[in-house]
């Protein structure tokens, strides 16, 4: 457990103290997915070393972290977190791997490239399918679905407008630089001047925006792949297929209960763009179902892993693992099958209890997903030790990330990430 969240001297110097018999983990930011890696991979005896801007977030406490401590922030200066992250591996006697748990720190350890790190995804091919006008044209190209969109490099606003209608969507190109400026990754625009002030704001700033068709989205039907691809390609993947059974809020929300499910179908649409991009590494490709067109329509491909990482772990697919022990070479057999296959789902639920029981309690009329066996689990914590269920950030065996969450969500210390 990391008692300490230390300033990046301290962290250094706590390190230069301690020794490893393996590669550590390096884990950026540290909030709820990267305490998801962080128990993944503590479950195999890999140190983790939890860094982020503040030591805010839930998984800095976890008992699944050896160390925590700061490094600067990739948005507020790329140089300085290279050089940050180089001073720490510099410790450690090994040369670590980083997970990068938003967008923002895949972009600056695959672009920074520290000295003495060792990255578990293709840090040459990853944007050409992170980025999002790059995503698209691929799509275009193998005959993926994907909402009507127009980059305002190539179409004026005014234009793009009248092909899509109002409401429409406006979407950075890269998720977290966007959201930094905009204050949301998917900001609904209603009408004319609304859309003026939008991109306005974004030519302020220098940001490429999408403009996207409002998508007729069928609500708890979407679909998600979740896998990693090694080095050999997307033949050897391991991973599931997650359906968002329910978001908070409901419709457009974050995850706050998925369930594995079968779509090779759409596994194999996902590997066909991983594979054309040359990407290998953790990816979440998203799927809604689009009830205007009778099909699924492809939002976003995240190469990295994201909130719900726990349930492909609980379904048999260790993804952080496999990644990590791929990136190592320890040759351990990390299970999981491939998503693309027939019947390849093994049946597990991952549920964010914070944001479910909010649904819950916010909307009379939602209908309760989980049934009595599985609340009763979770109440005894029972799920800890019996396969099926396992949770975002609440476990009674590592509590104090719910602490931690309870502060965050309840007091004076917010966090700056919801992930």
């Amino acid at each position: 457990m990391a008692d300490t969240f230390h300033s990046t001297a301290g962290l250094r110097a706590a390190l230069a103290e301690t020794s490893f018999d393996r590669p550590p983990a390096l884990l950026a930011n540290a909030h709820i997915t990267g305490l998801g890696v962080a128990r993944a991979l503590a479950a195999h005896d890999v140190p983790v070393i939890a860094l982020d801007r503040t030591g805010r977030g839930v998984a800095s406490p976890s008992e699944a972290v050896a160390y925590a401590g700061q490094v600067t922030y990739p948005l507020d200066d790329r140089d300085a977190f290279r050089e940050d992250v180089e001073s720490i591996a510099a410790e450690l006697g090994h040369e670590p791997v980083a997970f990068a748990c938003m967008d923002e720190w895949v972009n600056a350890f695959a672009e920074s490239r520290p000295a003495g790190v060792r990255l578990p995804f293709d840090d040459r091919s990853y944007d050409g399918v992170l980025d999002k006008e790059a995503l698209y044209d691929r799509c275009e190209g193998f005959g993926v679905p994907y909402p009507e969109t127009y980059s305002l490099d190539d179409v004026d606003p005014e234009t793009a407008a009248d092909r899509l209608g109002y409401p429409l969507v406006a979407k950075p190109a890269r998720k977290r630089e966007g959201e930094a400026v905009l204050g949301t990754n998917v900001l609904e625009v209603g009408d004319a001047d609304e859309l003026a002030s939008v991109v306005g704001t974004a030519e302020e700033a220098g940001l490429r925006l999408l403009l996207q068709e409002r998508v007729d989205v069928a609500v708890g039907e979407d679909r998600s792949v979740a896998s990693y691809v090694p080095p050999s390609g997307v033949e050897d993947a391991v991973g599931i297929v997650g359906n968002a059974r329910v978001r908070n809020p409901t419709g457009y929300g974050t995850s706050c209960v998925v369930r594995s499910v079968d779509g090779p179908e759409l596994a194999g649409r996902a590997f066909d763009l991983l594979a054309d991009a040359g990407y290998y590494g953790i990816s979440e490709s998203e799927f809604v179902y689009d009830e205007a067109r009778g099909e699924y329509v492809l939002l976003d491909l995240n190469t990295r892993p994201w909130k719900w990482i726990g349930l492909p772990v609980e379904a048999g697919a260790d993804l952080p693992y496999a990644a990590y022990a791929e990136t190592v070479g320890d040759g351990a057999n990390v299970g999981g099958t491939n998503p693309a296959d027939a019947g390849a789902a093994t049946d597990a639920t991952w549920v964010y209890l914070r944001d479910y029981l909010d649904v819950l309690a916010g909307e009379p009329s939602f209908a309760d997903v989980l049934d009595r066996g599985t609340w009763t689990s979770l109440a005894s914590g029972r799920f800890e030790t019996e396969r099926g269920v396992t949770t975002g950030v609440y476990s009674p065996s590592d509590p104090a990330p719910t602490v931690r969450l309870l502060e965050t969500a309840f007091g004076s210390n917010e966090y700056y990430c919801a992930c």
